[in-house]
């Protein structure tokens, strides 16, 4: 897996339509697939793909400020934007780290995922070429 070379590397990224968007920096941690309940329902798709950085790194900049906030579980809420529907990000409670979607970063160079979250969850058609499930060796 490549990673950043720098740990302050300055990433950015949106939504579909512009309003709201985002700048990070640090090193990125746990690119990965999720194919839990929520992700597949939010995403319309058979996994999301994540990767997290350090919370006190995420500065929202664009013009519609802060996604609108959705709770999928008791201490876990998810950012959209109120406009297009764009899922942005994801944080727990009382996590260091947020998880940013992807491919709402405008480069996802280096983020190749290392695991896949529910990975037994996954739709029996979707071929999974990473790494063997460390829980499962």
């Amino acid at each position: 897996m490549t990673r950043p070379t720098t740990a302050q590397e300055l990433r950015t990224g949106c939504c579909q339509c512009g309003n709201i968007a985002y700048e990070v920096t640090g090193t990125p941690d746990d690119p990965h697939l999720c194919s839990c309940e929520h992700c597949t329902l939010l995403s319309g798709s058979p996994a999301m793909a994540w990767v997290g950085f350090r919370r006190e790194t995420l500065t929202w900049t664009g013009p519609g400020g802060e996604p609108t906030w959705y709770s999928t579980w008791p201490t876990l809420r998810r950012g959209f934007c109120p406009r297009c529907g764009t899922h942005l990000v994801s944080v727990a409670e009382s996590a260091e780290m947020i998880m940013v979607t992807t491919f709402s970063l405008n480069e996802q160079s280096g983020l190749d995922p290392v695991g896949h979250s529910f990975r037994e969850a996954a739709v029996p058609w979707m071929a999974i070429a990473l790494a063997p499930d460390p829980l499962h060796q």
